[in-house]
């Protein structure tokens, strides 16, 4: 498998950011109660994480080492305040939704983990290939906690009512202790069934 593949599907399972690294644990539960949330918010961190990891392997060999945490909070804050711009002016519903967690991308670990761990020692295309890995398996994670929430708390996929009419939701899912009820138990599935040997 060529290089630049396993830089992408990293992401996608072995290095999958809240079950393996354990990393966007707050966004993950609180943006989690809808599919649609979901996808949004992942969408808005795989934006920031691949345009903030393509500047900071461009700029590695320029930003001092003494200072280099300082620029990567820029930059990532930078592609922050896009993405915030866009969700405002065209997709307001979803800018309301996420509310505070889209500025809070600013201090997510993935996007200053990866800045600091991949980015800032590896050329522009492995960058580019990791940010998407690793947003998007960030995205297929948040779908899927939410595709529990949802469908069990509500009764609803993409916001369509899907169950029986005499479906009694579980209305716990929809609150914070069901998000990590529902995330501990994702948890515990890949750790039973994804274990490497």
């Amino acid at each position: 498998m060529s290089r630049l593949v396993q830089e992408f599907t990293k992401g996608l399972w072995k290095e999958i950011p809240p079950f393996r690294l354990v990393l966007g644990l707050c966004p993950a539960l609180a943006c989690s109660t809808t599919v649609d949330n979901g996808f949004g918010m992942g969408m808005c961190l795989t934006f920031v994480l691949t345009c903030s990891n393509l500047f900071v392997s461009m700029l590695r060999k320029i930003i001092p080492e003494e200072v280099r945490l300082a620029c990567f909070i820029v930059i990532v804050a930078t592609f922050v305040i896009i993405v915030e711009l866009v969700t405002q002016a065209y997709f307001y519903p979803l800018y309301l939704a996420l509310g505070i967690f889209i500025p809070l991308i600013v201090v997510n670990c993935i996007a200053l983990g990866r800045a600091e761990a991949f980015a800032s020692k590896n050329p522009v295309i492995y960058s580019i290939m990791d940010g998407l890995g690793i947003g998007l398996g960030y995205t297929l994670s948040l779908m899927t906690v939410a595709l529990f929430r949802e469908l069990l708390g509500k009764g609803t996929l993409w916001g369509h009512h899907i169950m029986w009419s005499g479906f009694q939701p579980i209305s716990f899912l929809q609150k914070a202790p069901g998000a990590f009820v529902c995330l501990g138990l994702l948890l515990g599935i890949m750790n039973l069934f994804g274990s490497e040997k």
